[in-house]
């Protein structure tokens, strides 16, 4: 549904053969992606939101990445968790208001409570998520 070169465009970073792989993301990701792409993807999702950031990176974490300007692989793995979702989510409403109403809106098949917590809380989580937008994208019931 949503390519690694889709993910890498929201993350900001350079799009390159290699990141169509997989294998490239991965390694930006383990090496650290650069705090910048935390402040990207926040701006995309939650634009009013101001303190969305410190539900991917607590705020005293922020703090001290902010000298290093680099997230840890784990914040990164964070943050382009929730790109690969945000990614998806447009693919499917073609509008990012739609998408952000999306996932800022309790959904029924994932117990009432909000996408963006579910995608935030784990990786099973964000498939949980994706899994709705497929079946929104190709017609099933969701």
């Amino acid at each position: 549904m949503t390519s690694m070169t889709e993910v890498a465009e929201v993350l900001g970073l350079p799009t390159t053969p290699a990141i169509g792989s997989g294998f490239a993301l991965i390694a930006r990701i383990e090496e650290g992606l650069p705090l910048d792409t935390l402040e990207r993807v926040v701006r995309l999702v939650a634009p009013d939101d101001a303190r969305f950031k410190y539900r991917l990176v607590p705020k005293a974490t922020y703090e001290r990445r902010k000298a290093s300007r680099v997230l840890s692989p784990e914040q990164g793995t964070r943050v382009a968790r929730l790109a690969k979702v945000w990614s998806a989510a447009v693919d499917v409403w073609r509008d990012e208001a739609a998408a952000r109403d999306f996932l800022f809106r309790p959904h029924p098949m994932l117990e009432d409570e909000l996408p963006v917590d579910v995608v935030l809380r784990s990786e099973f989580g964000a498939e949980l998520v994706i899994d709705i937008l497929g079946r929104l994208k190709y017609g099933s019931a969701a």
